[in-house]
C-alpha cells in the first residue's frame, strides 16, 4: 500500500518524515510544511482520489476545535507512475482511545466528559447535514486539550445512500438494511462508545458485518453496571434499535452537562460543609481554650484572668466556677467534644447551613465565573463586544430556570450567527448546565 519513502516531497510542499499508521485504503505521515515551517500530518491514499476529495472537502466544512482540522488537499505521482492524493491534516500529540481501554474503563466523570465533547462535535456535523458514520475508538484521540474526533474519511451527507464502511461493533441496526445516511447511526455509535468507556467493552460481541447480519438481539438494550442512573438511560436511550427513539447528539451533550454540573455542586457543598465544620471546630477550641487541673476549660486562652482582690468578686460565686460558663456557651462543654467527632458530626451543620442556602451562595458564584468567561473572551475577540455585552445584561435574570433557558437560546441564536466561536459556546454552554442545577435547589 505505502508508495513513499521518508524524504518524499509531495506537491514540491510536504517533506514526508516517517509513518504513523497505515490502513487498508490510506497511509499516515508525519510531515513538514516548507512552506509554513511546521508539522502536519498527511493522510496519502491510493486509487482513492474522490474519497480523499469528498473527506477533504467535508471535513472543511466542519468548524470544531474537537474535530481535526484539514489543511490542504492535493494529488501527486508516486515513484512507479501512479497517481495518489493527499489530505494534510493538523498534526496532533495524544494517546488513541482505544489503546487507553485497553488499561481498563474510564472513571464515569471521564467518560461522561469525553462523550459529552464528542457529542458536541457531531452535533455541529449534524447542523452541517454532516454524518461521520464511523464513530469509533479507533477515531477518538485523547490529547491534553481533550478528545479529539478524527477520521471524516466516509462521511456521508444526510439522505445519501449508505454502504458496508465503518467499523461493525459501532454500526447501528439500520444500517444493516440499506437505510440512507442519518444522525441517528453516529448516536447509536456514541451510545456503543460510551457504554465502552463505562465498562471496558462493547455492548454487543459481533466485530464483523457478516456477524452483524445474523445476529440475533432479543429483549432491552444493555445497561451498563455501576454508573448513576440517568447516565446508564441515556446510553440505552442511544443504542435503541429505533432510531426515531435515540436522543440527538445536541441531547446527549446538554444532559451528561448537567449531570456534570450536578456532581460538581455537590462536591462544592460537601467541600463548604467540610470547612464549615473545621471552622466551627476551631471557634470551639479557641474559645474553650486548655483544660485545667480539674478536668474543666480554663477559658479563652486569649483572655488571661485579671488579678482582683478579695472585695470585688462577688460573693454568690467565684469568677472561676465552671457552671455559668457551661450554661450559657454550649460549645465550650468537653462532654459533647469527647463524646463525638467533631469534623463528621453532621446534625449541627445540617440545621444551621440548609443546602438551599448553599445553592443560593453558589448562584452568584457561577454568574460571576460566567462574566469572567465573557470579559476574556471578548478581549481575546472569541466573541463579538456587542454579544458579550448583550449577554451581560441578561444575566440580570440567571437567578431563575426560565432565566437559564433565555440565556441558552440567545446563546445558541448567537452562534448560529457567527457571533460566538464554537468552542467559547461550549465552555458557556456547560456554565449554564450548572447554573441550572443551583438554581433548582
Amino acid at each position: 500500500m505505502n508508495q513513499h519513502e521518508p524524504g518524499d516531497v509531495l506537491a514540491r510542499r510536504y517533506v514526508l518524515l516517517d509513518l504513523i499508521a497505515a490502513g487498508g485504503t490510506s497511509v499516515l505521515w508525519r510531515a513538514r510544511d516548507r512552506s509554513l515551517d511546521r508539522l502536519v500530518a498527511v493522510k496519502v491514499l491510493q486509487d482513492q482520489r474522490e474519497l480523499a476529495r469528498k473527506e477533504a472537502r467535508t471535513t472543511a466544512r466542519l468548524s470544531h476545535p474537537d474535530a481535526i482540522e484539514v489543511y490542504d488537499y492535493g494529488e501527486t505521482v508516486t515513484a512507479r507512475g501512479r497517481v495518489a492524493a493527499f489530505v494534510v491534516l493538523r498534526l496532533l500529540d495524544g494517546e488513541p482511545l482505544a489503546e487507553r481501554l485497553t488499561r481498563g474503563p474510564l472513571p464515569w466523570t471521564e467518560a461522561a466528559g469525553t462523550t459529552a465533547r464528542i457529542a458536541r462535535v457531531l452535533e455541529a456535523a449534524h447542523a452541517q447535514g454532516i454524518v461521520h458514520r464511523d464513530v469509533s475508538a479507533e477515531n477518538v484521540l485523547l490529547t491534553e486539550g481533550g478528545p479529539k474526533l478524527l477520521d471524516f474519511g466516509i462521511a456521508a451527507l444526510a439522505g445519501d445512500p449508505d454502504d458496508e464502511r465503518g467499523t461493525p461493533p459501532y454500526v447501528a441496526p439500520e444500517r444493516l438494511t440499506g437505510a440512507p445516511a442519518h444522525p441517528a447511526v453516529d448516536v447509536y455509535a456514541l451510545g456503543v462508545l460510551f457504554f465502552q468507556m463505562l465498562t471496558g467493552a462493547t455492548p454487543y460481541p459481533e466485530t464483523t458485518w457478516e456477524q452483524l447480519e445474523t445476529a440475533s438481539r432479543a429483549g432491552p438494550c444493555p445497561r451498563p453496571p455501576g454508573v448513576p442512573g440517568d447516565l446508564a438511560e441515556l446510553c440505552q436511550r442511544c443504542l435503541d434499535p429505533a432510531p426515531s427513539r435515540r436522543p440527538s447528539a445536541r441531547e446527549v451533550a446538554d444532559q451528561l452537562g448537567q449531570t456534570l454540573g450536578r456532581t460538581r455542586f455537590r462536591h462544592r457543598v460537601r467541600h463548604g460543609l467540610a470547612l464549615m465544620a473545621l471552622g466551627t471546630v476551631a471557634a470551639t477550641m479557641l474559645w474553650a481554650g486548655p483544660v485545667g487541673d480539674q478536668g474543666r476549660p480554663a477559658g479563652p486562652a486569649s483572655l488571661p484572668e485579671p488579678r482582683r482582690t478579695a472585695a470585688e468578686l462577688p460573693s454568690s460565686a467565684p469568677l472561676a466556677s465552671p457552671a455559668p460558663l457551661l450554661s450559657s456557651t454550649p460549645l465550650a462543654s468537653p462532654a459533647p467534644l469527647a463524646s463525638s467527632t467533631p469534623f463528621a458530626s453532621p446534625a449541627p451543620l445540617a440545621s444551621s447551613t440548609p443546602r438551599n442556602t448553599l445553592a443560593a451562595s453558589a448562584v452568584p458564584e457561577v454568574l460571576d465565573r460566567f462574566r469572567v468567561q465573557l470579559a476574556e473572551a471578548a478581549r481575546a475577540q472569541r466573541i463579538r463586544s456587542d454579544v458579550a455585552l448583550d449577554l451581560r445584561q441578561t444575566l440580570a435574570n440567571g437567578t431563575t430556570p426560565q432565566g437559564v433557558a433565555d440565556l441558552r437560546r440567545k446563546l445558541d441564536d448567537r452562534l448560529r450567527e457567527g457571533a460566538v466561536e464554537l468552542r467559547l459556546h461550549g465552555e458557556l454552554d456547560a456554565l449554564l448546565a450548572e447554573l441550572a442545577v443551583v438554581v433548582r435547589s
